[in-house]
C-alpha cells in the first residue's frame, strides 16, 4: 500500500510524522500520525502504542497537544495516532453535526445506509491500519498496546475486548464506557448501526466486558472530577461495575479520579507520562 508523507518534524531526537494513504476499507484517503523514537530502525525495533482520539478530533489533536513525544522517546515506543473517521465521502450532512459523521465514527462498523459504505472504522483500526503499521515500520510485532481519550477511549476498549490477547496493555483518558446509555452519544450510534438493542450492545463496552473471553487484562483509567461529561455520558462506573461482577476476575480496572481536571488536553498532558510508564512496563514483560 502506498504511503504518502505529509509532514516530518524532529522531536526529542525522534520524528513525528504524518502519512496519508488510500484506505480500501473506508473507500477514502486517511491520515495518521506516527512518532518514531530516536534510534529506531530495521535492526532496532520498538513496541507500538495505538492512540485513538475523541469526537471532532483528527490525527493532529493528540500529536500537537498531548506532549507525549518526550515520553515516547524516553520509553522507546512507536506511537500511532489515526484520524477519527472517514472524510470527504460526499455523504449528505456528514459535516453538519459534531456527534454524527466526520470526526464521529464511534469506531464501529456501520450497517446503516449511506454510512455503511465508508464508516467501517473498527475494521480499519484492527485490521487495515494494524497490518499497515506492522508491515511498514520497525515494530516488535508481539508488543502492541492501545490507549484512547473520550470516544477514543471507547474505541480502545472495543479493540481490546473484541480482539482478545492482541494488546499487552490498555489505558484510557476519560473514556466513554456505556455509549448506548449516553444521551449525547446514542444518536450517533443509532445513525450508524440502527436502533435494535442487540446490535447496540455489540458496540457497547459495558455489555461486551461481561462476555470477554481472553487473557487477563489490566486497564488504567484517568478522569477529571470536573469533566463535564463524567456523570451523563462517560458512565465509567457502569463499566467498572460490569467488570467487577465477572467471577473470573479477568478484567482489572485502576481508576484515578483527578480533582479539578476537565475533559481536555490540559488534563491529558498532565497525566500522559503515567500512561507511558504503564505501557512500557507491560510491554517489557
Amino acid at each position: 500500500m502506498d504511503l504518502k508523507s505529509v509532514s516530518s518534524s524532529k522531536s526529542f531526537g525522534g520524528y513525528q510524522k504524518v502519512y496519508e494513504h488510500f484506505s480500501p476499507t473506508l473507500q477514502c484517503n486517511m491520515k495518521f500520525g506516527i512518532y518514531l523514537p530516536p534510534g529506531v530502525s530495521e535492526t532496532e525495533k520498538c513496541p507500538v502504542l495505538f492512540y485513538l482520539s475523541g469526537l471532532t478530533c483528527t490525527e493532529q489533536n493528540f500529536i500537537t497537544k498531548a506532549g507525549f513525544q518526550k515520553f515516547a522517546a524516553q520509553y522507546k515506543l512507536i506511537v500511532v495516532a489515526p484520524d477519527t473517521s472517514p472524510r470527504n465521502c460526499n455523504i449528505p450532512n456528514e459535516d453538519e453535526l459534531w456527534n454524527v459523521g466526520s470526526g464521529a465514527s464511534m469506531y464501529v462498523n456501520a450497517t446503516e445506509e449511506p454510512w455503511n459504505k465508508h464508516y467501517q472504522m473498527f475494521t480499519y483500526i484492527t485490521e487495515e491500519l494494524h497490518q499497515l503499521v506492522l508491515n511498514s515500520f520497525p515494530v516488535i510485532q508481539d508488543k502492541i498496546s492501545i490507549a484512547g481519550h473520550s470516544m477514543g477511549g471507547h474505541g480502545a476498549l472495543l479493540c481490546a475486548l473484541k480482539c482478545p490477547g492482541r494488546y499487552k496493555s490498555v489505558s484510557l483518558f476519560a473514556p466513554a464506557c456505556n455509549i448506548s446509555n449516553s444521551p449525547t452519544l446514542i444518536g450517533g450510534l443509532t445513525t450508524l448501526v440502527g436502533e435494535e438493542k442487540d446490535i447496540l450492545q455489540k458496540w457497547d463496552t459495558t455489555f461486551l466486558v461481561k462476555y470477554y473471553d481472553g487473557p487477563e487484562m489490566e486497564i488504567l483509567i484517568h478522569v477529571g472530577s470536573d469533566d463535564e461529561f463524567l456523570t451523563k455520558d462517560l458512565l465509567i462506573d457502569n463499566f467498572v461495575k460490569a467488570a467487577n461482577e465477572r467471577k473470573d476476575n479477568k478484567i482489572k480496572t485502576k481508576v484515578f479520579l483527578e480533582d479539578g481536571y476537565d475533559h481536555g488536553y490540559y488534563f491529558v498532558s498532565t497525566f500522559i507520562e503515567e500512561h507511558f510508564k504503564f505501557h512500557s512496563s507491560r510491554m517489557s514483560l
